[in-house]
């Protein structure tokens, strides 16, 4: 049994350059401690029992080594995934060809909800890896069209889940089909007793790698809490909660699904682009919407708990609840969609008097501190709101874009009886337009930097190969960092993520200003700041990355303030 692991680089870990080059253009650099411990024992062909956290990079953890274990080019079924629901197979799927991309395999993702036609040709033309859902997969069985004769490894991942939704039965039914001599992969959060059964009965001496507690946790996250005001409709008071708060993007959870559809019609007709998922859509429908969220093209997912389990959206900020679960460790599972790998999000949720006794059940038996705020009024509300949508023209206006020729028509607009419907059209079709073209500006230089960073990772990875054949040959000093355990050289600028904004009275250069004498560092270190109204992005010079850190916790306006590195958005 294993309950820890030392930290390893992927440049230790023997693996073909294929899949070092898929490896290297996911973005990976350094192994999570779940992809780290379990890489020795399925790469060695042994059964192992896997509890972690959703959220630790599971999906790479047990794709790398079975990527490299299995032989290429078969197209027989040597790898069986089974997933609990229909977005978490696809999402495995996509990410496991991502990883073997360079590598002669391929994958079929078989699930519910979506035709048997196309599952079935693919099955026909032979894969490698097959990634579904267990009603689904079991059909293909039972029809002909999945043989598993040449089955070499079987992986049940979010086990414990799946096994919850009434899966045992099939799930014990097709492990049935597998060769005996197969390696089987049990990934859960917690291992319950019929997870235990399970693995009595199908795994061969399992080595069991315990990196978290039976228990769930949300140390990354800092949970928010909002009373709900009774004067106006909820969906107002979520409207002013997202004024109050601004995230950046966010999952919305409903506990109806008539709710779904009611928030994300209130937040469109708000100019907040939404887009919701519940059960009721049709799989192709939830898969574009799962798309645009994974693109950044949408900032906000409104969606019943379908979504709790299984979805990795890339650095996603906060997660709101517009209800309470009922069930209190369902709440843990939705906030669970932030603060993932490591990283910190922030969990919001409003709260009415018929969910104190969810709120006292995690306040109590899994320990968690909410902050408490007031919601603005409706007036501040609106100013929030206002102030927000001028800074937006106003940095518009900076782009040097001649603008002048249209004041005499803005004078005309404004002198006539509809005046202010046809500004009201002009400013929405300005912000949805002038969003998209941010957003596709970002995306390309995000591509660009990607492209960038892949060659850098790449050059990287053989030089620490070259160093540590060096280091083989000659004796390490002692203190000297390990073999590919280097650090990455800095880019040109570093992002921070600062805990105070234009409501603490800040503007971008004053805040500038302040930080660098907080550092003690010169003016000149920080480079620009996006000054939100609770908190700011600074871009200061990766030399002085380290001093601001560092600054994390001093006061600024007699308040400690949050200052640390800023996710980086991908779209």
């Amino acid at each position: 049994m294993s309950d820890y692991v030392a930290t390893t680089s992927f440049a230790d870990l023997p693996l073909s350059e294929e899949l070092r080059k898929g490896i290297a253009e996911r973005g990976y650099t350094t192994p999570t401690p779940v992809q780290a411990a379990v890489f020795e024992p399925i790469f060695a062909g042994r059964d192992v029992i896997c509890r972690s956290k959703t959220g630790t990079g599971k999906t790479a953890a047990f794709g790398i080594p079975l990527l490299e274990r299995i032989p290429a080019g078969t197209r027989r079924a040597s790898v069986l995934v089974l997933c609990n629901t229909r977005e978490l197979a696809l999402q495995v799927a996509q990410e496991i060809e991502a990883l073997g991309k360079h590598k002669d395999l391929r994958v079929a993702a078989i699930y519910g909800g979506a035709g048997m036609g196309a599952q079935t040709d693919a099955l026909t033309e032979g894969a490698e890896i097959i990634v579904g859902t267990p009603g689904r997969v079991y059909d293909h069985i039972r029809r002909g069209n999945l043989k598993l004769d040449a089955t070499r490894i079987a992986v049940l991942d979010e086990a414990d889940e799946m096994l919850s939704a009434g899966f045992y039965e099939e799930v014990t039914r097709i492990l049935d089909r597998l060769p005996p001599d197969r390696q089987t992969l049990l990934f859960s959060a917690t291992v319950p007793p019929d997870i235990e059964q399970l693995a009595q009965k199908y795994l061969r001496n399992p080595e069991t790698i315990l990196l978290s507690g039976d228990v769930f946790t949300v140390e990354h996250i800092h949970n928010v809490l909002y009373h709900l005001v009774d004067q106006y409709p909820k969906p107002r008071n979520l409207l002013y909660l997202i004024e109050r708060e601004d995230p950046e993007s966010a999952i919305i959870f409903c506990n109806l699904r008539t709710d779904t559809e009611l928030v994300a019609n209130v937040l469109n007709r708000n100019g907040l682009d939404a887009e919701m998922l519940n059960g009721d859509l049709p799989q192709k429908e939830r898969e574009r919407v799962m798309a645009k969220v994974k693109r950044g093209e949408v900032r906000f997912m409104v969606a019943t708990d379908i979504a709790a389990r299984g979805i990795d959206i890339s650095d996603l900020s906060h997660v709101l609840n517009y209800s309470l679960p009922e069930d209190p460790a369902v709440y843990l599972h939705r906030v669970g969609r932030t603060g993932r790998i490591g990283k910190k999000g922030t969990a919001i949720s409003l709260v009415s008097g018929a969910e104190l006794n969810t709120l006292s059940v995690l306040e109590k038996r899994y320990g968690i501190r909410f902050e408490v705020r007031s919601l603005p009024t409706p007036e501040e509300a609106r100013g929030l709101w206002t102030e927000k949508h001028i800074r937006e023209l106003r940095d518009a206006m900076q782009s040097g874009v001649a603008f002048e020729a249209f004041l005499p028509l803005a004078q005309d607009m404004m002198a006539r009886e509809d005046g202010r419907v046809l500004t009201a059209y002009a400013l929405r079709y300005f912000f949805i337009h002038h969003r998209m073209e941010k957003a596709q500006i970002r995306a390309a230089g995000e591509k660009l930097l990607e492209s960038h960073q892949v060659e850098k990772v790449q050059k990287e990875q053989k030089e620490a190969r070259r160093k540590r054949d060096r280091e083989h040959r000659r004796p390490r000093l002692e203190g000297a960092p390990p073999p590919g355990r280097e650090a990455a050289p800095p880019a040109d600028r570093a992002k921070l993520y600062v805990e105070q904004g234009s409501e603490h009275g800040w503007t971008a250069e004053t805040l500038m200003s302040a930080l660098s004498q907080l550092a003690g560092q010169p003016r000149d270190t920080v480079l620009a700041a996006d000054v939100k109204p609770r908190y700011a992005y600074v871009l200061v010079r990766p030399d002085s990355r380290e001093a601001y850190v560092a600054a994390n916790g001093k006061e600024l306006k007699e308040k400690p303030v949050r200052i640390e590195l800023a996710r980086p958005r991908r779209r």
